[in-house]
């Protein structure tokens, strides 16, 4: 059985989150803080190499074709049964 200690944040966390509430920082500040946090995060961004954006490429237009499948079946058969309770009959041509 899990103990109840794991669900309570360790005293260190605790006060350091409320050391950073009470710094109340100006909107520039913020501003410069969000955009240093962006930079951090994007240095970590890793480019894939030609192979693999080309393996993900396929994959992706594979999936969509898939699913335009899907759609495009659920849409016919959808329209057919439309087309037979509102009195087309099972298949409506034109002319009629």
């Amino acid at each position: 059985m899990a103990s109840k200690d794991a669900d309570v944040p360790a005293e260190d966390i605790v006060a350091t989150a409320k050391s950073e509430r009470d710094k109340r920082r100006g909107p520039f500040a913020r501003i410069a803080l969000f955009l240093r946090q962006v930079v951090n995060e994007l240095s970590k961004v890793v480019t894939p190499t030609r192979r693999e954006l080309l393996t993900y490429t396929g994959v992706v237009l594979v999936f969509v074709v898939i699913v335009m499948g899907i759609v495009s079946g659920l849409d016919f058969l959808f329209g057919f049964g439309v087309a037979y309770v509102f009195g087309d009959g099972p298949i409506a041509t034109p002319g009629q």
